[in-house]
């Protein structure tokens, strides 16, 4: 790649170091959506043995004018027959209306270069030499390296034909390695195959009955397909899971998801999620995971919880909104149960994959205990469909018994015409959190989905045809909704941004049905219980940071070592 970032932070102040494959300018922004109006800029370079740096910013006709307040500090640029190199570092709350406000939620970085110099004037147009990439600048991940003979194996798909439609889950059957002893997957890496990156969405790994019947593996076939092979069907604990923008993720030091004993996986189902908008069809793919795994046991095994709204057409958001916000509660009921059986000193978190499809645009993991709201468990208030994975918790967080989560998700819907539903497309939504902890208990899923009748009711109907034959279920009065399943009555009723909010309103107060499932298609007793949104005190906001112009600190090239991303030019998508 020609453009190469790395930056370091702490808790006032960012420094970035670019190098370019350019004697001209680079460029460096901050966008709120990828796209150049409304961006933060900065541009700089060494012309004439002279170094420049200029603060930009980008309105709404991406028109690119010289900021008033000049925020970006040069910290030192260099340059040789090939490369510019240019760090410079900025307050990450800047209090200028022009800067982006940088914090733990996904940022959308722009780059560009030119092989001219500008100096302190207009630049000229980049061209084609310009790509933007999300980033977690403040919690960029473990990039840490591993011993080169670390033992690993692959779970991949091998020239699967992906189908030509919007959307298909494809499900693959396999046996973990044999072991004679326990060993710790300490590392788990994507394989995406080249030119594939906005084609596979997600992958989960199942684990899944230890008595399923042999012969069906290597299997793959279409998941949740009234065909698709019965040992599918026993694989339900989420074991990992890796979305489209992550990269590979790193245990910690005292942390490794076991394999080998009792206990552990010895089948697993690898679920692909692909994302084929255009139909495009010969589409062949043979993308996976790769495990690390040693025998040198750590401390704790690792364990993952699903938390959030349960996956479901009673998960609805009307059409042509700015705003909705869906609640998934893993309750109280569910925590105090698993946890006062299997550990009842709690368990740790130490990192949180956030997901939702298209409409999502914020979501965050709420934590109360006794009714009193805790700091978030992670958040992002600028969710990028295109860039889900695991945050590392900057320290470990303790759940106790009784304690309660919220999944909380905010949805734009304002260019929909239709109702929106849970469900497994790209197109429909989502609302969840993958909770890593440990010690691992048994406790796969803990969610809950608001209940149906309050939403009926509120559009108006009165009954349904029962006993219930189909699905989605007919509705039976009022006349207008006469002969309607509950999907069209809802996309029937003649929605407004009023009617939406006071729907929003009345949702998120409804009793809920409680998911609180064990490994191995086993349930707690509170399973299906129905329960009331707990009454919870929120957390008392900070107060309004005070904007002060501190002094400035000049850092060294060596102090550039905390967090390193490299963009490669060929990888990223071009504005």
């Amino acid at each position: 790649g020609k453009y190469h970032m790395r930056w370091k932070y702490d808790e006032n102040t960012i420094t970035f170091e670019i190098q370019v494959e350019t004697n001209g300018y680079i460029g460096f922004g901050l966008s709120p959506n990828g796209a150049m109006a409304l961006s933060d800029i900065v541009i700089g370079g060494v012309e004439k043995g002279k170094p420049y740096l200029q603060d930009y910013f980008a309105d709404t006709s991406r028109q690119v004018l010289r900021d008033d307040q000049q925020n970006y500090h040069l910290e030192y640029a260099s340059e040789n027959n090939t490369h510019t190199v240019l760090a410079f570092s900025r307050d990450l709350d800047t209090c200028d209306r022009n800067d982006k406000l940088i914090t733990e939620s996904t940022i959308r970085v722009i780059w560009a270069y030119h092989n001219e110099d500008c100096g302190l004037a207009v630049p000229k147009y980049h061209g084609v030499n310009r790509g933007r990439k999300s980033l977690r600048l403040l919690n960029p991940g473990s990039y840490a390296s591993i011993p080169s003979e670390t033992t690993f194996f692959d779970l991949r798909n091998h020239n699967m034909l992906v189908p030509f439609k919007d959307t298909t889950y494809w499900c693959k059957l396999f046996k973990i390695p044999k072991l004679d002893r326990k060993h710790h997957v300490i590392r788990i890496d994507p394989l995406i195959q080249s030119g594939h990156r906005n084609l596979v969405h997600h992958i989960l790994l199942y684990q899944c009955d230890i008595k399923l019947n042999e012969s069906e593996l290597d299997l793959d076939h279409e998941c949740y397909h009234p065909n698709m092979p019965d040992s599918f069907f026993t694989c339900e604990s989420v074991v990992f899971a890796w979305a489209i923008g992550g990269e590979g993720f790193m245990y910690p030091p005292h942390v490794g998801l076991s394999i080998g004993t009792s206990l552990d996986p010895v089948y697993i189902l690898m679920e692909v999620h692909y994302d084929n908008p255009t139909h495009q069809q010969g589409l062949t793919d043979s993308s996976g995971l790769r495990l690390f795994y040693t025998p040198v046991l750590r401390k704790y095994d690792a364990g993952v919880i699903e938390t959030g709204v349960w996956v479901s057409l009673y998960h609805m958001l009307p059409p042509g909104l700015p705003e909705y916000i869906s609640q998934g509660h893993c309750t109280k009921e569910c925590l105090q149960e698993s946890l006062d059986l299997e550990m009842p000193t709690g368990i740790r978190v130490f990192a949180v994959l956030l997901h939702s499809h298209l409409a999502g645009r914020a979501l965050r993991t709420r934590h109360f205990r006794k009714n009193k709201e805790l700091q978030p468990l992670a958040y992002d208030n600028e969710f990028d469909f295109n860039f889900q994975e695991f945050q590392y918790l900057e320290e470990e967080r303790l759940i106790l018994p009784g304690d309660n989560l919220i999944t909380e998700c905010k949805y734009n819907t304002r260019d929909r015409k239709n109702m929106t539903w849970g469900g497994l497309s790209t197109r429909d939504e989502m609302c969840l959190s993958y909770l890593l902890y440990y010690p691992r208990i048994n406790l796969s899923r803990c969610e809950s989905l608001p209940e149906i009748t309050g939403q009926l009711t509120f559009i108006g109907v009165k009954e349904i045809y029962s006993p219930a034959t189909t699905w989605p279920f007919i509705i039976k009065s009022p006349r207008k909704y006469n002969n309607l399943s509950f999907m069209e009555a809802m996309d029937k009723y003649r929605w407004s941004k009023k009617r939406g909010k006071e729907f929003n309103e009345l949702v998120v107060r409804l009793p809920m049905n409680v998911r609180c499932a064990k490994h191995n298609q086993e349930e707690w007793s509170s399973q299906g219980m129905i329960v009331s949104p707990p009454d919870v005190k929120r957390r008392a906001t900070s107060s309004p940071v005070t904007c002060s112009r501190a002094s400035h600190v000049n850092c060294s090239p060596a102090l550039l070592t905390l967090a390193c991303f490299f963009i490669y030019h060929q990888e990223l998508f071009l504005m």
